[in-house]
């Protein structure tokens, strides 16, 4: 066996276990991180290119992090206390095993989310962008819009 089939195991092995241990919802936070990673990093390189960079734009990029941070924290709360309710009332039973809702809607439209703002500094650092990619994010963030909306049963207030 060559080196590269014995690190293509290994690695296979390291994905296996690590999808084992926390499964999709982990590599969900894990994609969802790595976005927010990259849109912190492309937009202080597209502010940099402007000349626009400056320290009070990166904290409040910052503080715009931790306060998705603290809503995912809150539907992951949600759904544990739904968890919680379903599984020790009684009188409130679903046709079917609830292992979480609102936490990954709410990443899936931050991962959307994120997906768009990193094209847009794409943009911004001189890049073209496809039309249609920019419609599809769009569409992506609309569609994940109106499942929550059906859930609760219309519009959000603003």
């Amino acid at each position: 066996m060559d080196t590269l089939e014995h690190w293509k195991m290994i690695v296979a092995a390291l994905l296996g276990a690590l999808t084992g241990f926390w499964g999709w919802f982990g590599w969900l936070v894990i994609g969802w991180v790595f976005c927010m990673v990259v849109d912190y990093i492309t937009g202080s390189l597209a502010a940099a290119k402007q000349g626009e960079w400056s320290s009070a734009q990166a904290r409040e990029g910052i503080w715009h992090k931790t306060g998705m941070i603290v809503v995912v924290i809150v539907a992951a709360g949600a759904d544990l206390l739904i968890s919680l309710v379903l599984a020790n009332i009684p009188a409130v039973q679903l046709p079917f095993d609830y292992g979480g809702l609102i936490s990954p809607i709410v990443l899936v439209w931050y991962v959307v989310t994120e997906l768009g703002s990193i094209t847009e500094n794409a943009v911004a650092m001189g890049a073209t962008v496809p039309g249609w990619l920019t419609k599809l994010l769009q569409v992506s963030k609309d569609a994940i819009d109106s499942a929550g909306d059906q859930i609760t049963g219309g519009k959000e207030d603003e």
